[in-house]
C-alpha cells in the first residue's frame, strides 16, 4: 500500500467536513488540542507501520504497540468448533477500544481468524480492523441494512464478539460498570443456535473520563462527548496489565422462555460480573 493511500486521522479535514464554512473560526489552539487530545501523530504513525496487515496480525501489531500485557483465566473455557460450532463472545466494555483489540488478539488467534466484530461504524475507516468488523449505525441510511447485516454476520462461519452495552462503562453509583445490555445477542443466538461464551476484561478509565461522561448525561447532551477523550484514555492505558476471565459457555437451550430475551441479557451481564476475584472486579 502506497503512503498516499494509508488512512490517517486529519482533524483539521474533520472539522472542515463537519462545520463547513464555520470551521474557519475554530482557532488554531483548539486544533492543536483536538490533535493532541485524539493523539493524531502517533496514531498515524502507528497506521502507516501497519498499513500492509489486516485482520488478527494487525490486532496482535496493535497489542505489541500499546504494549499491553494480558493474562487470560479459563482459557479452558473456550468451546471446541471442531464439530462446525459457532459462538457468540459477549464481554464488558471498560476502556472503549483497547479492550476490543485484545479480545479479538485472543479470539482471533485461537479460532484461526474466524471472528467478527459487530462494532461503531466509524471503526471501519481504520483499514487493519475493517475486514473483521460488521458496522452498526443506528441513524441514517446505513440504519435500513442493519437488520440484514446482523442476520448475515450470525448465519455466517465466524464466531461473533460483542459489546452489547453497545457504550464503554460507566460510573454508576460510585461502581465502573456497564449500562444495560442490548438483547439482540440473546435472540440471535437463539435464532442461530450459537452458544454463548461470558467474558470479563478488567480495567479502567481515567476519573476524567467517568466525569465528563456523567456531566454529559446530567446536562441531556446528545453529543456522546466522551468518546472524544478515547483515544488520550487508550494512550493512558498503553504499558498496563489487564486480566481477561472466560466463563463457562452457556447453551442458547438455557434461553427459553421462562424469561424475556431483555431478562436473559440481564443474566449474562451479571455471569460476566461474577467472574473475577471480588477484588477484581
Amino acid at each position: 500500500m502506497s503512503k498516499e493511500q494509508v488512512f490517517r486521522i486529519d482533524i483539521d479535514s474533520i472539522l472542515n467536513t463537519k462545520a463547513g464554512k464555520k470551521a474557519r473560526y475554530v482557532p488554531r489552539f483548539v486544533r492543536n488540542w483536538l490533535k493532541r487530545i485524539a493523539h493524531q501523530d502517533e496514531i498515524n504513525e502507528h497506521l502507516a507501520a501497519t498499513s500492509d496487515i489486516k485482520g488478527v496480525p494487525w490486532l496482535d501489531a496493535t497489542v505489541k504497540y500499546l504494549d499491553m500485557q494480558i493474562e487470560v483465566h479459563g482459557l479452558e473455557n473456550l468451546p471446541d468448533d471442531s464439530d462446525g460450532s459457532r459462538f457468540t463472545f459477549v464481554s464488558n466494555h471498560p476502556l472503549g477500544g483497547p479492550d476490543g483489540i485484545a479480545l479479538g488478539h485472543i479470539l482471533g488467534n485461537h479460532y484461526d481468524g474466524r471472528i467478527r466484530y459487530l462494532v461503531n461504524d466509524l471503526l471501519m475507516n481504520l483499514p487493519g480492523l475493517a475486514p473483521l468488523c460488521i458496522p452498526i449505525n443506528k441513524t441514517g441510511k446505513q440504519s435500513r441494512d442493519l437488520p440484514r447485516l446482523v442476520e448475515a454476520v450470525f448465519q455466517s462461519d465466524n464466531h461473533v464478539i460483542m459489546f452489547p452495552a453497545g457504550l464503554c462503562s460507566r460510573k454508576i453509583q460510585g461502581v465502573i460498570q456497564d449500562l444495560p445490555w442490548n438483547k439482540t445477542f440473546i435472540q440471535k443466538s437463539i435464532e442461530t443456535q450459537r452458544t454463548v461464551v461470558p467474558i470479563f476484561f478488567s480495567g479502567q478509565n481515567s476519573e476524567r473520563f467517568y466525569r465528563i461522561a456523567s456531566w454529559c448525561k446530567r446536562l441531556g447532551l446528545k453529543v456522546n462527548l466522551a468518546m472524544l477523550f478515547l483515544s488520550d484514555e487508550m494512550f493512558l492505558n498503553k504499558h498496563k496489565k489487564f486480566d481477561v476471565y472466560i466463563g463457562q459457555p452457556i447453551p442458547h437451550t438455557v434461553f427459553d422462555a421462562t424469561r424475556r430475551p431483555a431478562d436473559w441479557a440481564d443474566f449474562v451481564r451479571s455471569k460476566v460480573y461474577e467472574l473475577p476475584p471480588k477484588n477484581q472486579n
